[in-house]
């Protein structure tokens, strides 16, 4: 008895193994990413409750079945380096924004748009050729292997709704 019992509980962890793998294949950027808009922006943050950059991220290359580390810099070192003007969607890109080093991190979601959680702000939009800030501090872009994202740049390239509300001009004015 008690090794059926065993051998039950094991198929069963296996399948639950099974399952968050094929969950991860069948999960879309867009799917991972639309869910997360508007989550606060949290120092240290790793959870729908609160992320820095490199929290959010991590969370979402882990809902796609990679793992990061949890710091920007050390995310620069995964990936294969991808000029500018050949981003795709699920490109992580990195920017300098202390003056010293790589200090953010966002996904490149399309149409010249990135995603990231900016303090204060939360997860947002933001245009990548914004001319006041973010254009200026743009370090560089890696592509990361995944098995969901490689699938994706297979398929006919469709145009990426921007979500219009996040966009710094569309924002309420903070008195």
């Amino acid at each position: 008895m008690r090794k059926v019992v065993l051998s039950l509980f094991m198929a069963g962890l296996l399948a639950m193994g099974a399952g968050a793998a094929h969950a991860a294949e069948n999960t879309t950027l867009e799917e991972v990413v639309d869910d997360l808009y508007g989550v606060p922006y949290k120092s240290s943050g790793t959870s729908k409750k609160g992320f820095d950059c490199s929290g959010f991220t991590r969370y979402v290359f882990d809902a796609l079945g990679v793992d990061l580390p949890h710091n920007s810099a050390s995310q620069y070192e995964y990936g294969t380096e991808v000029a500018r003007k050949d981003l795709q969607p699920g490109d992580l890109v990195f920017f300098n924004t202390n003056g010293r080093s790589i200090s953010h991190v966002g996904i490149y979601i399309g149409d010249g748009t990135f995603v990231h959680s900016e303090s204060g702000r939360g997860v947002v939009n933001t245009k990548l050729n914004d001319p006041y800030y973010w254009s200026k501090r743009f370090v560089g872009a890696k592509r990361i292997s995944s098995p969901v994202l490689e699938a994706k740049a297979d398929t006919p390239k469709k145009e990426n709704a921007v979500q219009a509300a996040s966009l710094p001009e569309n924002q309420p004015k903070k008195k």
